[in-house]
């Protein structure tokens, strides 16, 4: 089935894949943009899934600070290679997780570092945070997304959140 350009360039825009995976998805869906997206949206999952067990050292680590510093927050972002780690859209991931540890202040990075008889919500965990620059998604799917573009393990390894006037033992 022939695809047109404006229908891959539009399933790229939304999904962040590759233009032959756009194509591909897009003949294999017969041309259904919907069917297409959900089909990369699974392959993604199955790639996060697939690369979760590598060694992810590299990476970077970012900061965001507040309007007014009162506020900020450091976290560390990592990922297989270096490569990876200069990309664009792995600094831009950095710099948002930065800003959505400012913003909604979790308490654990995932359920894992969460302490065994600890009552957590899904608010408090990083990852399970509905992202805020698309709150249709959490964090951890803007993650896996990233992973099925990049092709790499990526990982939020930790982070620290300062607020003036806070020492950690007011909150």
């Amino acid at each position: 089935m022939q695809v047109s350009t404006e229908a891959i360039k539009a399933l790229r825009e939304q999904t962040s894949a590759g233009l032959m995976e756009c194509k591909r998805a897009l003949q294999e869906a017969g041309g259904d943009l919907e069917a297409a997206a959900s089909a990369l949206g699974a392959r993604g999952h199955a790639i996060a899934r697939k690369k979760a067990a590598r060694v992810a050292e590299q990476g970077l680590v970012e900061s965001y600070v507040h309007m007014g510093g009162k506020v900020g927050a450091v976290v560390e972002l990592n990922c297989e290679t270096d490569f990876v780690a200069r990309m664009p859209e792995f600094k831009q991931l950095a710099h948002d997780l930065a800003m959505q540890i400012v913003a909604s202040n979790p308490r654990y990075v995932c359920r894992d570092d969460v302490p065994e008889g600890v009552e957590c919500s899904d608010e408090e965990c990083l990852l399970l945070q509905p992202f805020i620059k698309d709150p249709g998604k959490t964090v951890e799917e803007m993650v896996t997304e990233l992973v099925a573009s990049v092709r790499e393990n990526v990982k939020v390894r930790r982070y620290v959140r300062f607020e003036l006037g806070l020492d950690g033992q007011d909150e």
